[in-house]
């Protein structure tokens, strides 16, 4: 797998931080198809109450590829056309123990994001799935700060 993280891991734009980076390290995967990293260290200005992993407030984050990769089927012989075309799914999982309410036990949020890529466009078409995951990146890291506003305020 060749995801990797390097530490420090410069954090989006959002609302009361200033230039927030976080530094990680290597953690244990629940699962060999995983790659896992928890945060160690906080950097820049963010407040007070922003804290690292820790065994009840996890600040983690997870890389998950398809245990088995689908591949294409053979066409069929007398149609031409595929019958099925099955998706591979990768995740990417963040984990961050937050309080619900103050003098309450940490709950822990989840932010998710995931790729259904249909088995075979690795080959047949990278190009667009590389420009897919451009976009996706682009309009996260352009939309960093205006998305923490609209989970803490609820306005989109």
């Amino acid at each position: 797998m060749t995801v990797s993280l390097t530490t420090p891991v410069t954090g989006g734009t959002q609302t009361g931080f200033t230039s927030p980076t976080y530094t990680i390290a290597a953690d244990v995967a629940p699962s060999a198809s995983g790659k896992q990293y928890a945060v160690t260290a906080k950097g820049g200005t963010q407040p007070s109450a922003v804290d690292v992993s820790s065994v009840s407030r996890p600040f983690t984050i997870l890389f998950n590829k398809p245990a088995v990769l689908k591949v294409l089927q053979p066409v069929d012989p007398v149609t031409g056309q595929l019958r099925n075309v099955p998706n591979n799914t990768w995740t990417w999982l963040v984990r961050k123990g937050v309080t619900p309410l103050a003098g309450q036990a940490s709950r822990i949020a989840t932010g998710r994001v995931t790729l259904d890529i249909p088995a075979g466009s690795d080959l047949a078409d990278p190009d667009n799935i590389r420009a897919m995951i451009s976009l996706l990146i682009g309009a996260l890291n352009q939309a960093s700060s205006g998305l923490g506003d609209t989970l803490n305020t609820g306005i989109v």
